[in-house]
């Protein structure tokens, strides 16, 4: 460009600060211009059902920066170089003129605006699902700050107890311990039947749904919610299946991308606006990021399309459109789907594929289970966290890796990210030089222990089974199933179903007593000494031993005290 290009950004919360910050620093001559539809700028959202619990007492903190300044459009016309312009919507693309009208929400005037390049940054919608009473008094979204500042005022003008939450995603997970932390009794209603539907695997859902339900987190899955009930201000919520009484009723079941200013351009959408690696929609001089658009996932030979609602993929996003504008060669990636949440003490997240996105593509895969503590066992403050690992049986290509627990599992997602952005296998995840000293790490992490697991079991050496098929044996009644526990580590819970006790340190002499025409489980506390066990049978000649993956501390059902 040798002219003073002129950059339009419709949308001020996530994708489009970042372009217009980055691109003002890159190519200062710029001129750039925000439109937001609302009042604030550059909020996080995120943060939202943190406010609500209490970790913070001024909302306003969401809109600022990490020094303390509020991110208005002051701020960032003196300190960004670019304009904002609030209470402004963008109503109508000319793609042949290339310009953009805009309405001013306060008076209503329409005005024309000249570009070189726009960005639609317009975001998501929370989806309202089509049933009665969902605009009744004290039904709320978490979107905007408007919703959280609300919903804590009204809670406590109104005195009100009882809330039923509708989705167990990202905001109903967080927004139920909030509540329940603020003083409500809560109860979480899923249609699926688990939690977390979109994002985990059922077996490492139903860990974290444990712990939720410990919390006092009443939990009702696999129920459709028909209407919201009351006259004027909600009394109810009532599923296909019963009535649940509330006072107040978040619904959470999801995001839509807003794309009816970039369709009625008719630029090209499905679900999302379509974008390429630089952003670029099928007009190459009109940008889009963040939530209105879908993306790719990284990994090659695995092409899938994606709507994966995120900051931290807006941002980067933002950044990639920027670099194109101005010049750069830069490309998005993609993404592997890397989330976490945090669920009271529990934490809980995904990164890659799971099973069902992997058997959706067609790949042959293997999954194990591990559970270990994230520390040394002697450290008083070492935690268990449970890992699911997905691995391609063909080239031993890391898929996916899920966990849940106490532990810190943030770094451990993240190792496993990088591992599967670079297309690598389970043997070179082991090979990570990890960082090692007590207060961090045992002496092999347990993601490397875990990968370890993932080896010998597509090596043909661990046969392990999950805790699901484990259940479906034991109750079919076709399996000898023992405890290779201590005898004190059973007074910590027992399966519900019988077992025969044989500690490990005997299990070589009582080999010769187990039938050899009858298929086995073994197990313990997280099922190492299981496949101990299994090693040893199959040395004395028992071929049809299996151990339960993750033991007691990985078994989602019922346990026996």
């Amino acid at each position: 460009m040798t002219h003073r290009p002129k950059v339009l950004v419709v949308g001020g919360v996530a994708c489009g600060p970042k372009v217009a910050s980055r691109l003002k620093r890159i190519l200062p001559e710029a001129d750039v211009t925000m439109i937001e539809k609302g009042e604030l700028v550059s909020y996080g959202a995120c943060g939202l059902p943190y406010f609500v619990e209490g970790y913070f007492a001024d909302i306003g903190q969401l809109t600022k920066t990490q020094a303390g300044m509020a991110r208005t459009p002051a701020f960032f016309e003196a300190v960004k170089g670019f304009k904002v312009r609030t209470r402004t919507e963008a109503v109508h693309i000319d793609r042949k003129a290339k310009t953009l009208a805009v309405k001013n929400l306060l008076d209503g005037s329409i005005e024309t605006l000249p570009y070189d390049k726009l960005v639609l940054a317009t975001g998501g919608l929370p989806l309202r699902p089509p049933i009665p009473g969902i605009t009744l008094k004290n039904v709320w979204f978490m979107t905007h700050p408007d919703d959280a500042e609300s919903l804590t005022r009204e809670a406590a003008r109104q005195h009100l107890n009882h809330a039923v939450l509708v989705g167990a995603g990202f905001i109903g997970i967080e927004m139920a311990e909030a509540l329940t932390e603020y003083g409500l009794e809560v109860t979480l209603v899923e249609m699926m039947d688990q939690i977390m539907p979109g994002v985990l695997d059922k077996d490492i859902a139903a860990l974290a749904a444990n712990h939720i339900r410990e919390k006092g987190v009443r939990l009702v899955l696999g129920q459709r919610v028909e209407a919201v009930e009351g006259e004027t201000k909600v009394t109810g919520v009532r599923t296909d299946k019963q009535l649940l009484p509330a006072d107040l009723v978040l619904v959470a079941v999801g995001t839509r991308p807003n794309i009816d200013l970039a369709r009625s351009a008719g630029l090209t959408c499905d679900k999302a606006i379509s974008v390429n690696a630089h952003g670029q929609t099928s007009d190459p001089d009109i940008y889009a990021g963040g939530d209105c658009v879908a993306t790719h996932y990284i990994q090659p030979g695995y092409d899938t399309a994606l709507y994966v609602p995120l900051g931290s993929t807006a941002n980067k996003q933002g950044r990639v459109i920027a670099d194109h504008i101005a010049g750069k060669t830069s490309a998005f990636a993609g993404i592997s789907c890397s989330s976490i949440v945090q669920a009271f003490d529990i934490a809980m997240g995904r990164t890659g594929l799971g099973e069902r996105q992997a058997a959706t593509l067609g790949i042959d895969y293997e999954t194990v289970v591990f559970s270990g503590p994230d520390k040394p066992h002697y450290m008083p403050d070492a935690a268990q966290m449970v890992i699911k690992m997905i691995a391609a049986k063909q080239d031993h290509r890391l898929l996916g890796v899920q966990m849940a627990g106490m532990g810190q599992i943030d770094k451990r997602l993240d190792v496993a990210a990088a591992v599967i952005r670079f297309g690598g296998t389970v043997e070179q995840l082991a090979d990570i030089d990890f960082c090692y000293a007590p207060p961090f790490s045992p002496p092999i992490d347990p993601l490397a222990a875990c990968a370890h697991l993932m080896i010998n079991k597509l090596d043909g050496i661990a046969h392990g089974i999950s805790a699901f098929e484990a259940r479906r044996q034991m109750e079919a009644g076709n399996v000898l199933v023992v405890d290779v526990r201590m005898p004190e580590e059973r007074r910590e819970g027992r399966l519900p179903y019988e077992t025969l006790d044989i500690p490990l340190d005997i299990i070589r002499s009582k080999a010769e007593e187990l039938p050899r025409d009858r298929e086995i489980l073994t197990f313990c506390r997280v099922s190492m000494r299981g496949y101990e066990a299994q090693r040893i049978l199959n040395a004395a000649g028992l071929d049809k031993v299996s151990f339960i993956e993750g033991g007691m501390v990985a078994w989602p059902f019922e346990v026996a005290r």
